[in-house]
């Protein structure tokens, strides 16, 4: 493999850490700087959020100069049309090239949740990503849940990603979106859905067993080319992958192309930055970025 691409969802998936509220400004000082470093993918968030929708409009008027902005939503609704989704209009009005949509994986969800079958679901993420492809947009797929829908009922979760795949999705990222899967058993399970998919691989991870890292990383070595994750690994409950560490480790420890060496020097600058603007104290022990790092 000659590169990974990063995809950042701090200004998303960071946002819902206890204790961050991100405002319009402190959005786009985060999205400057990321874009600063070369990060290849950055997340702007749920464009049917007004505070989100703000920052679209605002990165229209400034367009960020080396990442790629994406638009974050969901499939469309059972038993609608995808043309007619508000959710799906909101993500287009925002004239990103790329649009990340996410879809359920896990039958539990669409019996106890969502209240609809299992094949209205497959319809809905064919017809959400077929329409916004229609439009001329790239669509990257996040299967939610994907590790414990597998793990459930491994021919239905693998039928999902069939779906997102025919119907035109770029990448087909894995999410571990409870962040319980051993990295052992996460291996395995992307070892069997390779075996059935042919488009690219990527992959999303939670921290909540101290995980996060090791997941994303094993998940390159099997073969991943697209890794999401937040800065100082921030996110809801225990966090997100922490991108300083999967960065360094993916170019220092394994060799492969993931940022610039000359942007690598600047990701403990930027991790202290991002600390700063989420009023957030930056943990001195923490790998690679913190103080204690290579103290002695």
């Amino acid at each position: 493999m000659s590169e990974v691409k990063i995809y950042d969802t701090t200004l998303r998936d960071g946002a819902q850490t206890e204790g961050i509220s991100y405002s319009l400004n402190d959005k786009m000082r985060i999205a400057e700087q990321l874009d600063s470093i070369g990060i290849h993918y950055i997340e702007g968030g749920f464009p049917s959020n007004t505070k989100d929708r703000e920052l679209f409009k605002a990165l229209k008027k400034k367009p960020l100069k080396n990442s790629c902005l994406v638009a974050f939503g969901a499939t469309r609704y059972p038993h609608k049309k995808a043309g007619s989704d508000a959710n799906i209009k909101c993500l287009l009005d925002t004239d990103t090239r790329v649009i990340t949509l996410f879809g359920k994986s896990w039958d539990l969800h669409l019996r106890d949740v969502l209240k609809t079958s299992l094949d209205e679901n497959l319809r809905m993420i064919s017809d959400s990503i077929a329409y916004i492809k229609s439009k001329k947009r790239e669509v990257v797929y996040d299967a939610e849940h994907f590790f414990d829908a597998f793990k459930a009922n491994a021919s239905y979760a693998v039928q999902t990603l069939k779906a997102a795949q025919d119907a035109g999705a770029s990448v087909l990222v894995l999410c571990d979106t409870n962040g319980g899967t051993l990295t052992t058993q996460l291996l395995e399970i992307i070892k069997k859905v390779k075996a059935q998919v042919s488009v690219p691989l990527g992959i999303h991870t939670h921290n909540d067993c101290n995980l996060a890292v090791a997941n994303s990383i094993v998940a390159v070595q099997e073969g991943c080319v697209q890794v999401q994750g937040t800065f100082n690994g921030y996110g809801e409950r225990c966090g997100n992958a922490d991108l300083v560490s999967v960065i360094a480790i993916i170019k220092t420890k394994l060799g492969i192309d993931c940022i610039s060496d000359k942007y690598l020097k600047e990701l403990t600058k930027t991790a202290h930055f991002i600390s700063v603007v989420s009023n957030m104290q930056q943990l001195p022990y923490l790998p690679f970025a913190g103080r204690s790092a290579f103290a002695h």
